[in-house]
C-alpha cells in the first residue's frame, strides 16, 4: 500500500462499528506515538480485537517513528451522536454552538444598549442571520468554488448535508439579512452591525475546529514539529501537513474575538462602523495569512501567479480589508459619535 512516508507501516485492518467504514491499525501499539484520523479509504479487511485500545467507531491510527515530531491527533468521531437513522455531525453542532453563543453575547450587549435594538428584536434577527449563513454560505460555495459541477448537477445545490459551505457567501448572506431586517423595523444597520460583529469569531472558531475534526481544508505539506498526518495523498496515503484549520481557529476565532472585545470595552461601540470595520480587516488579514499554509481547493488550485500564488480565499478576502478601511475612515461623520 503506498504511503507518503516510509516511517508509516500498516499492520492490520478492521471494520468499524458504524456505517461499515474501515479503520486501520498500525504497529507498534505505543499510544504516545499514535495520530488518529476519522476517515480512511482503505478497503483491506481483517479482524483484530484490541483489548487495550477499544475503538467504538471508525478511526485511522498511524504510528510515527520517534524521529518525526507530529501533533497527536485525538480520536474524535465526526458523528457526534446518532438518533435512530439520523447522524448528527460535529460540523452541524459547530454552526449551532456558534449561533447560540453569539446570540447570548449579543443579547448581553443589547441589554446595555436598548436604544440600538431590543432583546426581542435581536431574538427575531437571529433567525434571519441563521438563514443568511446557511443560504449565503451554500450559494457562495456553489458560485466561488465549484460552479461548473453545479451547472451540471443543479439539483445538488440544495443538498447542504453533502458539504460545501463558504464563509464569504455566508457573510454576504448575514449582511443582506441585517440590512433587510433593519429596514423593515426602522433600525440602523451600521449600529446593529457593530453589535453583531464581535459575535462572528465565535462561530468561526467552532467552524474551524469542525473542519479539523472532519479532516478537510487541511494545510500544505509540512514535516515540522506540529505537523499532522492527513489521509490526503494518492489512494488515501497519509501525508504530514500544516494543521491550517487550527491556525484559522486561533487567528479568525480567538485573536479576532479578543481584539473586538477589547475595542468594545474601550467604547468602540460609540464610533459607529469601527467594530464592523475591524472585523472585516481582521478576518481578511487572518484568512490571507492562513491561506499561505492552507492547501488550495483541488478543483481551483492557485488562481494567479502560478504555484504558490493567490488562492480563491485570498482573492475573496482582499476586498474585505479595503471595505473595512472604508467603514472606519469614510463612514459619514454623523455616525461617528452618536452615543
Amino acid at each position: 500500500m503506498p504511503f507518503a512516508s516510509p516511517n508509516i507501516s500498516p499492520a492490520s485492518f478492521d471494520i468499524s462499528s458504524r456505517n461499515g467504514l474501515r479503520f486501520c491499525i498500525f504497529c507498534p501499539f505505543a499510544r504516545a506515538n499514535f495520530i488518529f484520523w476519522p476517515h480512511c479509504p482503505h478497503r483491506q479487511i481483517s479482524l483484530l480485537h484490541i483489548r487495550r485500545y477499544p475503538f467504538k467507531s471508525h478511526a485511522c491510527c498511524a504510528s510515527i517513528n520517534q524521529g518525526i515530531n507530529v501533533l497527536q491527533y485525538p480520536f474524535i468521531d465526526p458523528i457526534a451522536l446518532s438518533i435512530g437513522p439520523i447522524d448528527i455531525r460535529w460540523y452541524a453542532l459547530a454552526y449551532l454552538f456558534g449561533l447560540i453563543l453569539g446570540w447570548l453575547y449579543a443579547r448581553h450587549m443589547a441589554h446595555k444598549m436598548p436604544h440600538v435594538i431590543t432583546a426581542d428584536q435581536l431574538d427575531d434577527l437571529l433567525s434571519w442571520i441563521a438563514m443568511g449563513v446557511i443560504i449565503g454560505g451554500r450559494l457562495g460555495y456553489v458560485l466561488f468554488y465549484n460552479a461548473p459541477y453545479y451547472v451540471e448537477h443543479p439539483w445538488e445545490i440544495v443538498m447542504v448535508w453533502k458539504g460545501g459551505m463558504a464563509f464569504h457567501g455566508g457573510l454576504a448572506g448575514v449582511i443582506l439579512a441585517i440590512i433587510f431586517y433593519c429596514k423593515r423595523h426602522q433600525l440602523d444597520p451600521f449600529v446593529v452591525g457593530d453589535l453583531i460583529a464581535p459575535t462572528a469569531p465565535i462561530g468561526l472558531f467552532f467552524g474551524r475546529l469542525a473542519n479539523f475534526i472532519n479532516g478537510e481544508l487541511y494545510g500544505r505539506l509540512y514535516d515540522g514539529y506540529w505537523a499532522v498526518g492527513f489521509p490526503s495523498g494518492a489512494n488515501g496515503a497519509i501525508e504530514m501537513r500544516h494543521p491550517s484549520q487550527l491556525y484559522e481557529a486561533a487567528l479568525e476565532g480567538i485573536l479576532l474575538f479578543v481584539v473586538l472585545i477589547i475595542l468594545q470595552l474601550w467604547g468602540g461601540q460609540k464610533r459607529v462602523g469601527l467594530l464592523t470595520g475591524v472585523f472585516l480587516i481582521g478576518y481578511g488579514l487572518s484568512r490571507i495569512t492562513a491561506e499561505f499554509f492552507r492547501e488550495p481547493d483541488p478543483q481551483l488550485g492557485f488562481l494567479l501567479f502560478g504555484e504558490g500564488g493567490l488562492t480563491m480565499g485570498m482573492l475573496l478576502s482582499l476586498p474585505m480589508v479595503f471595505l473595512g478601511i472604508l467603514f472606519i475612515i469614510l463612514l459619514p461623520r454623523q455616525y461617528r459619535h452618536r452615543f
